[in-house]
């Protein structure tokens, strides 16, 4: 049974702790975006527009996509529960493990799921024969982009291929790209280009990960089909998306820099937590994300949590047990400690059992 509201970043209960556990920017968020809600204050005795007609646009130039492909939510969850609610899909295919939203959102139409359970002994990625079940019987197809929670990310000619069966299925493919901005050379993994010519095709961002803006719930898609859009903007209640939102990612959007230095330096802590790992006996997966998924004793977050360091328990993902975790890449300092402490947790070497 999957708890749908256990995340990463639970500081309300764990407090005086090292987050590991929510994939947020290490760098925190960029301080135009703090001053940017700020003044914004100003103007919240109004209405947000509805429209979030200066937001899309901003978006429309980072994204070089047309501001009428463009959808903006409360969250990239808002957007996923909009899209459901529009569809009203009858089955669905999910892989799993992988993020909870997809599944909780079916849950509120009483859509069937038919899942594609990934396999450890495989890295946790998806096969080809993934496209196998792609029938006629679906609505909808889910799939994130690196995936979460392994971070294992899937090449574009391979989800071209995905595309193509749901075109020919008569279904919709959601394509998660929330976290394709940590992986190396991200143009060249995500589906942009293909959204003007398919009307199958939804792809989910954040502002969430990438600015480390989690508690603003700010999200976007992108969809060429238009007439999709419109039933989504039926179905979602007015005014989602705040004032306060819509200024912090018109300023974050700005951030160029921030985004690149921090980028880089994710890329090379990852690989510096990976080889940490490795020496202290600890089985990782092949993550491209700003995240590590990996095995461990059964009690390790508990262990950790007591040494001032929470990390996520990915046992509530379907197709998970205890024994699974998921930890952020943060910054050198930070992730020294996280290997310190796993150093001296005791059976830190042993093989879980």
């Amino acid at each position: 049974m999957i708890s749908y509201h256990t995340h990463g970043g639970d500081v309300y209960r764990h407090q005086n702790v090292t987050d590991f556990s929510a994939n947020c920017n290490p760098f925190g968020t960029p301080e135009s975006v703090k001053q940017a809600v700020a003044r914004a204050m100003e103007q919240v005795c109004h209405y947000p527009d509805v429209k979030c007609e200066r937001l899309r646009d901003a978006i429309s130039h980072y994204e070089g996509v047309p501001a009428e492909q463009i959808i903006c939510g409360n969250g990239a969850a808002d957007l996923i529960f909009a899209l459901v609610l529009a569809l009203k899909p009858k089955k669905a295919l999910l892989p799993a493990p992988t993020f909870a939203e997809y599944e909780q959102a079916l849950a509120t139409v009483e859509c069937g799921i038919q899942r594609y359970v990934l396999e450890e002994s495989r890295g946790f990625s998806v096969g080809r024969e993934f496209l196998d079940h792609i029938t006629e019987d679906l609505d909808m197809v889910f799939l994130c982009n690196p995936n979460n929670p392994t971070g294992v990310l899937m090449e574009q000619a391979f989800l071209r291929e995905v595309l193509l069966r749901c075109q020919e299925c008569g279904c919709i493919l959601l394509l998660d790209e929330c976290f394709v901005d940590f992986v190396e050379h991200p143009e060249a993994h995500t589906m942009k280009p293909l959204l003007e010519q398919n009307n199958s095709l939804f792809l989910l961002k954040a502002f969430t990960k990438r600015y480390a803006m989690a508690g603003v719930r700010l999200g976007y898609a992108l969809c060429g089909n238009r007439e999709l859009l419109e039933n989504m903007q039926m179905v979602t209640q007015p005014w989602n998306v705040s004032i306060l939102a819509q200024e912090a990612g018109i300023a974050a959007l700005s951030e160029k820099e921030y985004v690149e230095h921090s980028m880089a330096v994710i890329h090379r802590e990852r690989t510096y937590l990976l080889e940490g790992l490795g020496r202290l006996g600890y089985e990782t997966f092949a993550s491209s994300a700003n995240y590590i998924f990996f095995k461990g004793p059964k009690d390790l977050q508990k262990s950790c949590l007591e040494k001032g360091i929470l990390i996520r328990d990915c046992s509530n993902y379907y197709g998970l047990s205890k024994g699974y975790y998921r930890i952020a890449v943060r910054l050198r300092e930070e992730n020294d400690k996280l290997l310190r402490v796993l150093g001296e947790i005791p059976a830190a070497g042993s093989k879980y059992r």
